[in-house]
This record gives structure tokens, C-alpha cells and sequence, in this order.
């Protein structure tokens, strides 16, 4: 006999993230009013939803922030992760949410505090400042094997490479053309255990500078549709490097049929990344 789980009804919303158009983007799962959840509640729920990443929103513990932020995947929690940071900040503004000070929402997450730009009141077009990485340097030789392998390039294809590590673990890898990109066929199991983002450049005049696509491959292998966290560690690589101007766009998702957009611009000291955010399902759900 199995004993009674408590049940409670809280407001439920799933964001596209990172997309202009309709089902372009990367969905996130957010539960408002969260509290009185427990960790293994959450962590069920999230597997369930089966999305890359689900979110559940609370009365923040930092007296700076507006709100806080539990990111879960559906086999472990994350401190970060970018398109839940921002289809979160779309949630808790849509939601009636009113940050302190005008048009910079301060969230607070297992990775310490983020700050988020708005543009509008309804949380649209919203950008964070990039985390520090806590990584950042050379791969060595025998995990670039690997990544190539993974790719199915030869290891002189891979024109550099870095960790980019803000939260996930990324190993950034860059290509000499978006092309070269686009006709990746990955083979998870080479290299397994890593996540691995590849970046290569558009020609002159393309409606992007760059394109991109992240691999995870863990107990779950899958290409994500559109990865705020690489995006924001490259973002500080290629800008960083001089490889990239202060302010591009890339594109992610081609080859999954999605219209990913991200929005980068270094301003000062900060890194904003970028996307438009909305809601597509709206209702209760019942944890």
C-alpha cells in the first residue's frame, strides 16, 4: 500500500525562448508560486515535463532580488542556465511581477544573483548580463579528439577551442564557416559525457553572423534547439578574442526546423544575451 502524495494547484505557463516566431524557439515549463515544494517534487515534475528545462519560481531569500529561481533538467538540478533565466523573467513579469527598479529585474538563482533587461513592461524582448565563468581556458588533446570524433571532423577542423564553463560545462568549439556547422551528423557516444558547442561564422551580409549548435551528451543525448548558457560563455570568447564585433546575432536550431535568434552586446563591463520571449500555454497544474 502505497501512501498519499499532498497535491496542490499552482499557476503553470510554457515560454518559447529565444524566437521571433511561433514555436521557434526553446521551450521552458515555469511554475509560479512554488513554495512548499520540495526539491524531489520539483525534480519528478521536471522529468515529467520532459523539456530540456523546467522552472519553478519563489519569494527570493536575497533581499536584492525580485525573485528566485529553481532550474531543473529532467535528471538534476542546474545553479544556471539562459533560456530558463529569461522565459522565467518573462513568466514573473507577465504574472503581475514588478521589479524594484525600472526595466532591470535582479534574479536570484543557485549561481548567485543575474540581472535581466527589459524592453518592454510585458517582458518580450529580455536580455541577461553574462555570468562569469568559472572556467576558461585551453582542452586538452585527448578530450579534442574526442569532440572531433563526436563532430565527425577531422581534428584540424577544429579551428580552436575553450572551456566555457558558467553552470554547465561547455567546451566551445569553432568551425571555419556556418556551412561546416550545419552538416554536423554527431556521434553521441565519441563523446560522451561532454557538451559541446560549435560556433562558425556566416558570409559577409548573411541576416546573422553566426551559427550555432550545442550537444549534450549525457544519460539523455540530444541537441539543444537554443542554449542560452553557450551562448553567453562564447559570447565572451569570440567578442574576448576579437573573433566577433560587440554586438551580432546568432542563430541557433536550424537544423531541429527552429528559428532560434540570440541577441549579444557587450556594454561596458557586461555581455547581454538576448531573445524574444512568449507564452504559449497557459493554465494550472496540479503537483
Amino acid at each position: 500500500m502505497t501512501s498519499e502524495i499532498p497535491v496542490s494547484t499552482r499557476p503553470f505557463v510554457q515560454v518559447d525562448v529565444f524566437s521571433p516566431e511561433p514555436f521557434g524557439g526553446n521551450p521552458l515549463a515555469v511554475v509560479l508560486e512554488a513554495s512548499g515544494l520540495t526539491a524531489a517534487q520539483m525534480q519528478r515534475f521536471a522529468n515529467w515535463t520532459n523539456l530540456s528545462e523546467t522552472t519553478f519560481l519563489l519569494r527570493p531569500e536575497d533581499p536584492r532580488a525580485d525573485y528566485r529561481v529553481r532550474i531543473f533538467t529532467p535528471t538534476e538540478e542546474l545553479p544556471f542556465a539562459g533560456h530558463p533565466t529569461l522565459g522565467s523573467a518573462h513568466a514573473w513579469l507577465e504574472a503581475g511581477g514588478k521589479p524594484r527598479q525600472e526595466g532591470m529585474l535582479i534574479q536570484e538563482s543557485a549561481a548567485g544573483l543575474v540581472r535581466i533587461k527589459a524592453d518592454d513592461d510585458d517582458g518580450g524582448r529580455l536580455a541577461f548580463a553574462a555570468p562569469d565563468l568559472t572556467r576558461f581556458g585551453p582542452v586538452a588533446e585527448h578530450e579534442l579528439d574526442r569532440v572531433a570524433a563526436g563532430l565527425g571532423l577531422p581534428r584540424e577542423a577544429l579551428l580552436d577551442a575553450a572551456w566555457l564553463v558558467n553552470g554547465p560545462e561547455w567546451i566551445g568549439v569553432l568551425l571555419g564557416s556556418a556551412e561546416q556547422v550545419l552538416a554536423i551528423q554527431p556521434n553521441y557516444p565519441a563523446m560522451a559525457g561532454l557538451a559541446v558547442g560549435v560556433i562558425g561564422p556566416h558570409p559577409d551580409g548573411a541576416a546573422t553572423e553566426f551559427e550555432v549548435r550545442t550537444f549534450i551528451s549525457d544519460e539523455l543525448p540530444c541537441e539543444d534547439p537554443v542554449t542560452g548558457s553557450f551562448n553567453a560563455g562564447a559570447a565572451q570568447w569570440l567578442i574576448g578574442s576579437g573573433r566577433a564585433p560587440s554586438s551580432y546575432t546568432a542563430a541557433q536550431g536550424t537544423v531541429l526546423g527552429r528559428t532560434g535568434r540570440v541577441h549579444v552586446e557587450a556594454d561596458g563591463e557586461d555581455i547581454w544575451v538576448g531573445g524574444e520571449c512568449t507564452t504559449r500555454i497557459s493554465g494550472t497544474i496540479s503537483i
